[in-house]
């Protein structure tokens, strides 16, 4: 029912999660990132108590194969799941339960990790995986993950529609620096990238809104002068 990718940048040191399914709203349930921290997914037959609990772990010191064998080993019937994992360093781990629906797979490298179920070809992660591998380095963090994801849906995506997506980036702040959400469409990737293409030039200003607020650029609001 999803496929999903987890990205880390070293030059910015962003963590940015991008993941699309059939079902709705995919995003509230799958993607978590923390600053500073790594990001996770957590899918297929979702409890999404785990994305939670491997960004604890990986806070509490331990490296991605840690967190996911530590969590894998107490969660509630793992063999429904399907988790990736990426921490401050760089190292990916990703796991799928003996219970994962139909066609799925994974891929991984340094930095960045794919995992899909119900897929057309077992060859969406590793196509998600390659399209990142080849994007600027010196672009956002979210675009990258964005222009992978639909390679992804180029190699053949889900068996069935899509019909959500989302992204989370996060930064420096406590807060997504981007958290954007298609919970229903019929087009969810290119909705996900028209949304993108609003909030991206703004996004900075609003960490400065909150951080600064005199220094912000205008509200670009009616009544704002």
């Amino acid at each position: 029912m999803t496929f999903s990718l987890i990205a880390r940048c070293p030059r910015s040191e962003q963590f940015a999660v991008a993941v699309t399914s059939s079902s709705p709203a995919v995003a509230a349930r799958c993607a978590f990132a923390r600053a500073g921290v790594g990001a996770a997914t957590t899918q297929n037959v979702t409890d999404p108590r785990l994305g939670p609990q491997l960004l604890d772990a990986l806070a509490a010191g331990m490296s991605a194969e840690q967190a996911l064998a530590n969590v894998a080993d107490v969660a509630a019937c793992p063999e429904y799941r399907q988790l990736t994992v990426l921490d401050s360093q760089g190292r990916t781990a990703v796991y799928s339960g003996a219970k994962t629906l139909g066609i799925h797979g994974t891929a991984q490298v340094e930095n960045a990790a794919s995992a899909g179920n119900l897929l057309a070809s077992t060859n969406v992660p590793q196509a998600v995986i390659a399209a990142f591998a080849v994007t600027n380095p010196d672009d956002e963090l979210g675009a990258r993950v964005i222009a992978a994801m639909q390679a992804g849906l180029n190699a053949g995506g889900e068996a069935g529609p899509l019909k959500s997506a989302g992204l989370i980036v996060v930064d420096q702040q406590a807060w997504p620096l981007a958290d954007l959400r298609v919970d229903w469409h019929d087009e969810p990737l290119a909705e996900l990238a028209r949304l993108w293409s609003i909030w991206q030039p703004q996004m900075y200003d609003y960490v400065t809104r909150a951080l600064n607020p005199q220094a912000a650029p205008s509200y670009g609001v009616p009544g704002d002068v």
